[in-house]
């Protein structure tokens, strides 16, 4: 049955045309999302815990598998609704599925630690962003080989999906902060927005980076409840989020009576040891807090994703909030996490610092770091600005093991066997 909530604005592609097979356009986008050689680096990224540290926590992939389950999940729960939605006019599953895959393509080693140290490494040189650098992967390098540079051929829809934020880097005062597009993709937003005028009432603050497509917000808030809820059960299961230092916190905290509920939930889903079963259900109440509704904008007329939104009711949102704080507070600024954000600042600064000496800034004495498809790449590129970004590319690319035995090698003067030469 054909579902009208798209249309072939929706399913166009950039580059050249597909060709046509037995797959819908939204699941060939999902499926070369999943056999993409970056999605399966994600198991090896970090999530909270450094890759390796522990059997059992999230990496970025399990996170964004995760993510992609409550995304199909809420708009099952959506259809079901009927009332906007009907069985041949729906919001479209896979589609946001491969939204939420591939979300996090773009984030480098050392998680969030790792994308603050590329930011301040580049922001002399267009930026560092992960969300920007999810596009860049789906656009240009996905399938990048040495006849040239390959995105994926991407519909619309899903560009727009992974759309978290359209305003460019240069678009900021500067420093333009932590949310933004490299100047270079203005051309993608404009095929997003299918070369339509982006109105000035948009442009002030931060309003264009909060309009997105309705898939776009799916996924948003799919990753909100994953995030919040999942960093959760990891932090207790490593021992950092401690019903004492629960305690703790809270009485530093402003706890009104619905806080105290959910910190009384908390407490004593840890002491009977029922902590993942509560917080599945948890997240089940999170998508069924979830509604659509219409709303009136410059691309409302074009396509279904922009006339219709997500609403997520106020309690829902609250409680997310809340959880998102305390493993904040407790896990991100604990002790542990900062050594080991100091460790990967200088990780990538050190490998930063190597490849620019000897690929851009180069000295008498020259030494081929890096791949040599890498270092091919770097070399073509006619600008310190184009070189800083193939740099910048291949150290996001890394996992967290193959940075660390690239620093090794480099660094450590015990590393350096044949053995470790893989």
């Amino acid at each position: 049955m054909l579902n009208r909530f798209y249309n072939a604005f929706d399913g166009e592609t950039q580059g050249e045309p597909r060709k046509a097979d037995y797959r819908s356009a939204f699941q060939v986008d999902r499926d070369r999302i999943i056999h993409a050689q970056a999605f399966r680096k994600l198991q090896s990224k970090t999530q909270v815990f450094l890759s390796g540290e522990y059997d059992f926590y999230r990496t970025r992939l399990t996170h964004s598998m995760e993510v992609a389950q409550i995304g199909r999940s809420i708009c099952h729960f959506l259809r079901t609704q009927r009332g906007l939605l009907a069985e041949d006019f729906y919001i479209d599953g896979d589609l946001v599925e491969a939204v939420c895959l591939a979300h996090d393509l773009g984030h480098p080693p050392f998680g969030h630690s790792g994308e603050r140290t590329l930011q301040e490494l580049m922001l002399g040189w267009g930026g560092f962003e992960g969300n920007a650098q999810t596009l860049h992967l789906l656009t240009n390098t996905l399938y990048e080989n040495e006849a040239g540079v390959r995105g994926m051929q991407a519909t619309r829809a899903l560009l727009d999906g992974v759309f978290k934020y359209k305003k460019l880097f240069s678009e900021f005062p500067r420093p333009p902060g932590n949310h933004f597009l490299y100047d270079p993709q203005a051309k993608i937003r404009a095929f997003v927005f299918g070369g339509a005028a982006i109105p000035k009432s948009l442009q002030a603050g931060e309003k264009l980076n909060a309009f997105k497509s309705v898939e776009c917000q799916i996924m948003d808030w799919a990753d909100d409840a994953a995030y919040s809820l999942n960093d959760i059960v990891d932090g207790v299961k490593a021992g950092f989020l401690t019903l004492e230092r629960i305690e703790t916190w809270a009485e530093g905290e402003a706890i009104d009576p619905e806080r105290q509920r959910l910190l009384d939930q908390l407490g004593n889903a840890i002491r009977r040891d029922r902590l993942e079963e509560v917080f599945a259900q948890k997240i089940g109440g999170f998508i069924t807090a979830c509604r659509l509704r219409e709303r009136n904008n410059f691309m409302a007329k074009r396509t279904n994703r922009y006339r219709f939104e997500l609403v997520v009711a106020p309690e829902a949102e609250r409680e997310a909030l809340f959880f998102k704080k305390m493993a904040n507070d407790i896990i991100f600024e604990s002790p542990q996490l900062q050594q080991m954000e100091h460790k990967a600042r200088k990780v990538l600064f050190d490998l930063w610092d190597s490849c620019w000496a000897n690929y851009v800034e180069k000295g008498s004495r020259v030494i081929n770091l890096l791949p040599p498809r890498i270092g091919r790449l770097i070399e073509a590129e006619k600008t310190p600005a184009g070189k800083a970004r193939r740099i910048c590319d291949w150290l996001a690319g890394l996992t967290d093991g193959m940075i660390v035995r690239t620093y090794r090698r480099l660094f450590d003067p015990e590393f350096g066997s044949i053995r470790d030469l893989s």
